[in-house]
């Protein structure tokens, strides 16, 4: 079941203009390139890190245009653009005009696949994309099976497909913006995890979001999986054309019912794929083999054994697979307790759905919160958490919005406003946090917010955590 063959698209002469340098423009160009296509790469910046690139494309034969990311060249046949490009882009109204098709580096990845290539277990959603990948990927692992964590995440698609490495399966991660460009993605199975408001700025709106997410479960073969407990996600899978005999396979934190994954008496158990589903119920792992146990992490957990399942694979894969995961750093990440006072590093809580999910596996909380809020309305996370919270440590410039969600919502709370946005601010609020937390508290970093403002990512938003709780355990020897 290799991926070594490529379509039979015949690429040689072909012109093909790629939007973007980055990630995965780069990626694109070198294998359309290696495929006999005419590559011009367009790209909007045209800075010292862009020029050099450039360079070196132009060194293997291909053209850049930098600083016109607008123009469509002349000729070009085919766009491959990069995921994060917007689809009100100039060039693709001039690309729609001419007639020419947009492709992301997704449905290239999908179209160099060639007859007997690996199939892809793929996962969307707002959060949890990445952890329940590697889940996916460690089951897969554990079941013997050669498989890697791809996409959005890991080994870029285009790698996997044309490298020399064969698989027998694939865990792929789908953004909303990989979706939205893959017209042609047809999976083996697919799960998408929740849907809360997010990246609206370049879909246009929840529905036109909702529905790029939605796309994943277009002509899924077995299984699509989607979160019992949001219909939205459901609903999807109502609205997707499937294949004949493809299933809708639910994931809930409850008790499951026939078709379902979930959880009873603190196991993980599947009444989806066993012979008899309404009367019969596969244990699969205990809630205690999954790092760490927080309610939205077993979710991820469900999802990841379904599609597992929906592959075929064995019960005690799932468990052994899930056993041997750990998360990526600055995932609800335990970093030290310090006098009975345990400190959580979730910077990649960059949403309130999120952060939502962060706030409710701990009490009591003092939470650290606050950077650069998209857009985001704070009054239902604040409302819904308002009862575990010990104290609030506010940071970075729209820790205005949470702050007038705490007054209307939670008065009570102690709140303090740290009004600075240097690095440095997150020292400060660890020490304001360990002075408002008692003996058994936890202070959680979930900022809700993205971190541009203070920090180049939330990775080192998170490090600028750990090092602050770091110096105050050596403060407190």
């Amino acid at each position: 079941m290799g991926s070594r063959e490529v379509s039979t698209v015949d690429w040689q002469g072909k012109h093909v203009t790629v939007a973007g340098l980055g990630v995965s423009g780069i990626p694109a160009a070198r294998a359309l390139h290696g495929l006999g296509a005419v590559v011009t790469v367009v790209n909007d910046g045209d800075d010292e890190r862009s020029r050099t690139q450039a360079a070196e494309l132009e060194a293997e034969g291909i053209t850049v245009r930098l600083g016109d990311g607008a123009t469509l060249p002349e000729s070009t046949e085919l766009v491959v653009t990069a995921p994060g490009w917007r689809p009100d882009k100039p060039l693709f109204a001039a690309a729609a005009e001419a007639g020419v098709p947009v492709w992301g580096d997704v449905e290239l990845a999908w179209r160099l696949r060639g007859p007997g290539a690996a199939p892809w277990l793929a996962v969307t959603g707002t959060n949890g994309k990445t952890t329940t990948v590697r889940m996916l990927a460690s089951i897969l692992e554990a079941a013997g099976l050669r498989t890697a964590a791809v996409g959005n995440i890991g080994v870029s698609l285009l790698d996997a497909v044309l490298g020399d490495e064969e698989y027998d399966v694939l865990a792929v991660e789908l953004s909303s913006y990989q979706l939205h460009w893959a017209p042609s993605l047809r999976a083996h199975s697919a799960a998408v995890l929740n849907l809360a408001p997010d990246h609206l700025d370049w879909h246009g709106s929840m529905e036109a979001y909702a529905a790029d997410k939605g796309r994943i479960y277009e002509g899924n073969r077995v299984a699509c999986v989607y979160n019992a407990a949001q219909k939205a996600t459901e609903d999807l899978v109502r609205e997707a054309d499937v294949e004949e005999g493809c299933r809708a396979i639910g994931f809930t934190l409850g008790t499951p019912g026939p078709s379902q994954l979930g959880v009873v008496d603190g196991i993980l158990v599947d009444r989806a794929f066993v012979e008899n589903r309404h009367e019969q119920a596969q244990e699969l792992a205990e809630v205690s083999d999954v790092v760490p146990a927080a309610p939205h992490n077993v979710a991820n957990a469900l999802a990841a054994a379904a599609l597992a399942r929906a592959f075929g694979v064995e019960p005690a894969a799932v468990r052994d697979g899930l056993r041997a995961f750990r998360p990526d750093p600055h995932r609800i990440e335990h970093v030290a307790d310090v006098a009975d006072v345990a400190y959580v590093d979730d910077s990649k809580a960059t949403n309130t759905h999120a952060a939502e999910a962060s706030l409710a596996a701990y009490d009591p909380i003092v939470w650290i919160a606050g950077g650069l809020a998209k857009g985001a309305a704070f009054d239902e996370l604040v409302t819904g958490a308002a009862g575990r919270l010990r104290g609030v440590v506010l940071m970075g410039r729209d820790r205005a919005l949470i702050r007038e969600a705490l007054a209307r919502h939670a008065p009570e709370v102690p709140v303090v406003d740290l009004d600075r946005t240097d690095t440095g601010a997150m020292s400060e609020a660890v020490r304001e946090a360990a002075r408002l937390a008692g003996p058994g508290d936890t202070v959680l970093l979930a900022p809700a917010c993205a971190s541009m403002d203070m920090f180049v990512n939330y990775n080192k938003r998170g490090e600028a955590f750990a090092d602050a709780v770091r110096a105050l355990a050596a403060e407190s020897d």
